[in-house]
């Protein structure tokens, strides 16, 4: 995790400390509130300043290591709104990324009112930030699976294969990219066919693995077995390390392109959308068994896969030949 403590506030980095430490975030998660709250924070020393038209460089080059609380204690609505109009007008940030970096400061203005007790009101009490409508997950459908899939099911070589494998386990198993770049070999369970996934907050759940993963990861581990490393890892990069986040998005890039499916903005996570729909559609999974497999919180997240199976029924009412023909009068 990329982030510079020496370049910090105190107060910053023991609310960096107490989302890792006591919260249990993934640090992909922390690093996204710590941007999200520093950006507001030079913001504000900026705009504190009397500058009359801040720009996205200008934060670039601004310190913050010297803000101490009683500057806290001089942060208004009124400017936190004004932030907002910054990242409309000058970052072009849509609904959603406005949406989310108000969860940001909502979250930091909480721990220092509550945790931290360095101020006594929360300037963010208030703030009325929309959030934006939640449009319905992408996904591939069955024949798309069964074509993303082919595309690295005819060869023998070590990264074809655990290719192979990776899709395999995001198609059937809904991982998120941070629970297969997590797994160790001794996260599975091949006798009783579960594999351990390390979730969200640290949150542990057993998974069964079903025939097509079993044939995936068996064929797999002849090859990783025999690889000379200390890496605990499940998946190698070439350098017999764990392999990069980004390694496997460039995976599942080329597949889907070789597969014909790119420029449909879908991505790792898509396949974790497939993996929940086609569960829910067409493997008749109940919502709380899906809640459970992949690792929902809330069920009102799951609940996304409900509204996609009337999307279908929908379109399937309304593909019926006789859907245009009405009575003669």
């Amino acid at each position: 995790m990329n982030i510079q403590y020496d370049q910090n506030p105190t107060f910053l980095n023991e609310y960096i400390t107490h989302l890792s430490v006591v919260k249990g975030l993934a640090d992909s998660t922390v690093k996204g509130y710590y941007q999200d709250i520093r950006q507001f924070l030079r913001f504000w020393l900026l705009n504190q300043a009397g500058n009359a038209r801040i720009t996205p460089e200008m934060l670039l080059e601004t310190d913050i290591s010297g803000m101490t609380p009683d500057d806290l204690k001089k942060i208004t609505l009124r400017e936190i709104y004004q932030y907002y109009r910054f990242l409309s007008d000058f970052c072009q940030n849509k609904g959603k990324i406005r949406c989310r970096k108000g969860s940001s400061l909502r979250s930091f203005f909480h721990y220092l009112t509550t945790q931290a007790k360095i101020l006594d009101h929360n300037p963010t009490e208030n703030l009325e930030i929309s959030a934006p409508r939640n449009g319905l997950p992408k996904y591939l459908n069955l024949n798309e699976s069964l074509d993303l899939l082919e595309t690295k099911s005819n060869s023998e070589s070590h990264a074809k294969v655990r290719d192979y494998c990776i899709l395999t386990l995001f198609l059937n198993c809904g991982l998120r990219l941070g629970e297969l770049l997590a797994l160790n070999v001794s996260s599975l369970d091949m006798q009783e066919e579960k594999m351990r996934i390390m979730g969200k907050g640290n949150k542990e759940r057993m998974i069964f693995l079903n025939a097509s993963c079993m044939d995936a990861l068996k064929d797999y581990l002849k090859i990783r077995l025999n690889i000379d490393t200390s890496d605990p890892a499940l998946f190698l990069s070439n350098q017999k390390k764990r392999i990069s986040r980004r390694r496997v998005q460039q995976i599942v890039e080329d597949a889907l392109q070789e597969a014909g499916l790119s420029g449909r903005g879908l991505s790792t996570h898509k396949l974790r959308h497939t993996a929940a729909t086609l569960m829910y559609q067409q493997g008749g999974t109940d919502i709380l068994t899906l809640k459970s497999i992949l690792g929902h919180e809330s069920i009102a997240t799951t609940q996304i896969y409900t509204h996609l199976g009337e999307t279908a029924e929908r379109e399937a009412m309304e593909s019926s030949p006789l859907a245009e023909i009405s009575r003669k009068k």
